[in-house]
């Protein structure tokens, strides 16, 4: 008969939640070698099919609404406890009086289906995982709708680029594997320091890092968090030399001002800066001292009130001329 040659489970079943016939597709769909054998083992379908055992009465709810269910999935036991996913269409099946008699419908193994749509879902959660390690997230929202190129100007910026002083000798007697270990141990801890401090970490080139306060979400206090990471990245350079053994020095440089920040290009996207903020910020690092924070007028003028400053005097900036700068010592 169609019902017994059908690849589809079918049956009938009563409110209470017994089976009143089930076809053979169903017995091998829940892993029983005849439907005699499920029709007697299966006493209480709440209990027993489902794993969850809410799920038998959402199920009648369900058809209680609309008389009947399609594509209702649900996560059910095997025979061998395994679980699978489960689809069922069903309906309410009544007398003349409008009494119900029983439940029957149909069911269809979709565990494979459900598997593929989970694995789609990890690596799409995976996917927007990588994608946030590489961008701020507003910025990838809005990559993601399609908006191309990004560049936006923001009005009040702080940024701070950071050198490993003596690294490129330190390196040549080191193995590459050697050289990675203490380079990632070390931007790690900046890049605790940036989570900690709210700043968005731009890139790292070499041994040189960038980081900035006051994008891609304006904040007040982007001066002074800048500050705090700059005097905390010393003191961490600090533990570091302490545990390894090492002399390790970081030349730290900050300026403040307006910046654009967008995302250009159509492949191996970056967030990045431009603007002559980011360019004097640059040269406050190259042209710094190592152990110390070299901030430009700017900087210092913001920051006087709450931290503690010496200043340097006029200097010679590439491309810039002479600078009056500041070397910034901690907190007042």
């Amino acid at each position: 008969s169609i019902v017994e040659n059908a690849i589809d489970g079918i049956f009938q079943s009563t409110p209470e939640g017994r089976y009143l016939s089930v076809n053979p597709a169903l017995a091998r769909i829940y892993g029983y070698a005849s439907p005699e054998e499920l029709m007697l083992a299966m006493k209480n379908i709440s209990e027993q099919l489902y794993v969850d055992p809410k799920r038998r009465n959402e199920f009648i709810a369900a058809i209680e609404v609309d008389g009947a269910v399609s594509g209702f999935e649900s996560l059910i036991y095997r025979k061998d406890k395994t679980q699978i996913w489960i689809s069922e269409n069903a309906r309410a099946v009544r007398d003349s009086t409008g009494r119900l008699l029983y439940y029957e419908g149909t069911v269809s193994d979709i565990t494979e289906r459900k598997l593929a749509q989970q694995a789609l879902e990890l690596q799409k959660v995976q996917t927007e995982r990588l994608l946030l390690n590489i961008l701020p997230q507003s910025i990838a929202t809005r990559l993601k709708a399609g908006e191309t190129p990004i560049a936006d100007q923001f009005e009040q910026v702080s940024v701070l680029f950071a050198d490993l002083v003596g690294f490129t000798n330190f390196s040549a007697q080191q193995t590459p594997a050697e050289l990675v270990e203490i380079l990632n141990a070390i931007f790690s801890e900046f890049d605790r320091l940036a989570e900690k401090h709210r700043l968005e970490k731009i890139k790292t080139i070499g041994d040189a890092y960038m980081v900035v306060g006051g994008l891609p979400v304006p904040r007040l206090d982007y001066d002074e968090a800048i500050a705090q990471m700059a005097l905390d990245m010393l003191a961490s350079i600090d533990r570091l030399n302490v545990k390894t053994n090492q002399v390790f020095q970081v030349r730290i440089g900050i300026n403040i001002g307006t910046v654009i920040a967008g995302v250009i290009g159509k492949s191996k996207f970056i967030y990045d800066l431009w603007g002559d903020t980011v360019n004097v910020a640059s040269r406050m690092e190259s042209s710094g001292m190592p152990g110390k924070i070299q901030v430009s007028a700017t900087t210092y003028e913001c920051l006087k009130d709450r931290f503690a400053f010496e200043e340097r005097g006029i200097i010679e900036v590439k491309g810039k001329g002479e600078m009056l700068t500041y070397w910034l010592k901690g907190r007042r």
